[in-house]
């Protein structure tokens, strides 16, 4: 099993790939799988946030790219640019982890907060992509992290298996 403790410079060429939703990417300590299959075990720094395109380096001296993998999502679109702060607003009074793009907002499919947004008067769609929400205010931190785990491995780390 490769052991990756530190991201690597960005300028380096990956020979490996790391493919994970949004919801893993914020997961500091993680057992999961590359894209080849080979286990790897995450033991980041705490509040990593791991975005598409970053690289880390495993113990070995390898280079892992992170893809951010698709998923489903809703895309919030208007031609009101206030009404679509009006959306920002109230998903961001909700700690909904939201992309925020020129044209639109992305944030992880929920038909409650769909409604709310189509409630304001906005078009709501879904769509399977890849998903990069703010990272936040006040640094790497996005969302809320409750999982605790003194040894990286134990109650704090859960196993994903690509499909």
């Amino acid at each position: 099993m490769l052991t990756v403790e530190n991201k690597a410079n960005s300028s380096v060429t990956a020979t490996l790939r790391l493919i994970l939703p949004f919801e893993l990417r914020c997961k500091n300590r993680l057992l999961t799988k590359l894209e080849s299959g080979e286990e790897v075990g995450l033991f980041l720094e705490r509040g990593t946030v791991l975005r598409g395109g970053d690289k880390l380096i495993a113990n070995n001296d390898i280079i892992i790219e992170v893809v951010a993998a698709p998923e489903h999502v809703n895309i919030v679109t208007t031609n009101d640019t206030h009404l679509l702060s009006r959306a920002a607003y109230h998903l961001g009074n909700r700690h909904v982890a939201v992309e925020i793009r020129s044209d639109s907002l992305l944030f992880q499919k929920d038909h409650v907060l769909a409604e709310m947004v189509r409630g304001l008067g906005l078009s709501v769609k879904e769509d399977f992509v890849a998903f990069e929400p703010e990272s936040g205010a006040y640094g790497k931190h996005v969302g809320h992290s409750h999982g605790h785990s003194a040894d990286g491995i134990g109650r704090g780390a859960r196993i994903h298996e690509m499909r």
